[in-house]
């Protein structure tokens, strides 16, 4: 049990965060591939399908509950790094800009769960529309949440920026600049 606990302690964890519709599932998948560890996806688009009904405020802890769940389970599959698809801002906000209120169970765990980095995705990119995003008019109102939250919590951050390739190279860049150790 010691070995596994001192493996799981190895482990850095880094956020990738942001409003929707920023590439967050897509740049956490590729990073994982490249650093051949494992990802968490958004838990929220699994939720959110299987529920049959409108969210309700209620909802929003189960979904932050149910993704550091997944985190922790994945956990012992990764290879020196886990990337997280969101984490609890995401659903701080969400829950802030919807029902105008926050559980305080995601408020209280926001700094008792940290991660090494978090990559704030940028609004560069175009709107894609999804059933399950619902703000394509308040994405500066919202990456400025996003900043604002990270700023004042003192979480070591840096902004994802570019399309394609441009962005992969910029995730990679905050990561290797972050980290003494190579991954």
């Amino acid at each position: 049990m010691e070995k596994r606990n001192e493996k799981l302690s190895d482990i850095g964890r880094i956020a990738i965060t942001g409003p929707e519709s920023t590439g967050k599932s897509i740049l956490s998948e590729i990073l994982a591939q490249y650093y051949d560890t494992v990802w968490v996806p958004e838990y929220a688009r699994e939720y959110l399908a299987g529920i049959g009904r409108e969210y309700c405020f209620e909802d929003i802890v189960r979904i932050a509950q149910g993704q550091l769940l997944r985190e922790e389970s994945s956990i012992a599959d990764a290879n020196k790094i886990l990337f997280c698809d969101t984490e609890l801002i995401v659903t701080k906000i969400w829950s802030e800009f919807k029902f105008k209120k926050c559980d305080p169970w995601i408020i209280n765990n926001i700094p008792e769960h940290k991660y090494d980095l978090y990559l704030l995705c940028d609004i560069d990119l175009p709107w894609e529309p999804d059933p399950l995003r619902e703000h394509p008019e308040q994405r500066q109102q919202l990456f400025d949440l996003y900043q604002s939250e990270l700023e004042m919590q003192k979480f070591p951050y840096g902004i994802v920026k570019g399309n394609g390739i441009k962005r992969f190279n910029c995730a990679l860049e905050l990561i290797n600049k972050h980290f003494s150790v190579k991954f």
